[in-house]
C-alpha cells in the first residue's frame, strides 16, 4: 500500500484551526447602553459629540471592544425610560449608564430610577449611575444645563475606566 502525505499548506491550515479551537476567538464587542435624557441624547451638540459616542471612541482607542448605544431622549422622564427599558436595553447588554436627569422634578412626575435599577439588576446588568452632580464643573452651553462638546468629552473620559471595568475590558 502506498503511503499518502498531506500537503504542507493543508498541514498549516489544520494547525491554525487547532490553535483557534484551543485558544478561542476574540471576544465579541461588549454593548453598553447609555439610557437617559437630554445630556445623554446630546442636546445642542452633534450626535458624534454626545458623550456616548465620545465614550465609545475613547474605549476603542484604548483597545477595548465596546459599542456604546445612545438611548437618550431629550426631555425624557424616568417613567418614559422605564416604559421603554426592554426595547432600549436588549438581551446581551453588558452594562447600562443611567442618567435620570432633572425632568421628573421639572415635570412633577414620580422618580422611577429605583425601579429601573431593580429591573436591570434582575437581568444581571450592571448599572453605572450618572447623577446630575457629575455635570458640575464641566463646560455647559449658554443654557447652563446642557454640556458642550468639550463637556461631553470630559464626562466620557471620567466614565471610561468605570465602564471598562463593568464590562470586563
Amino acid at each position: 500500500m502506498k503511503a499518502r502525505f498531506l500537503h504542507p499548506m493543508l498541514i498549516g491550515c489544520l494547525t491554525l484551526f487547532g490553535a483557534i479551537l484551543l485558544l478561542g476567538t476574540p471576544a465579541e464587542a461588549a454593548t453598553v447602553v447609555a439610557l437617559g435624557a437630554s445630556n445623554t441624547y446630546g442636546k445642542g451638540v452633534a450626535r458624534n459629540q454626545a458623550y456616548p459616542a465620545q465614550l465609545e471612541a475613547i474605549l476603542r482607542a484604548r483597545g477595548s471592544g465596546v459599542h456604546v448605544v445612545n438611548a437618550g431622549i431629550n426631555g425624557d422622564t424616568t417613567e418614559g425610560m422605564l416604559r421603554r427599558l426592554d426595547q432600549a436595553v436588549p438581551k446581551g447588554t453588558s452594562a447600562v449608564i443611567l442618567q435620570p436627569g432633572g425632568n421628573d422634578r421639572r415635570k412633577g412626575t414620580v422618580d422611577r430610577t429605583a425601579e429601573i435599577q431593580s429591573r436591570l439588576s434582575a437581568r444581571n446588568i450592571p448599572v453605572i449611575m450618572l447623577g446630575n452632580s457629575m455635570f458640575g464643573g464641566l463646560p455647559h452651553q449658554p443654557d447652563g444645563v446642557h454640556l458642550t462638546p468639550e463637556g461631553c468629552h470630559m464626562l466620557a473620559e471620567s466614565l471610561a475606566a468605570q465602564v471598562a471595568r463593568a464590562v470586563g475590558h
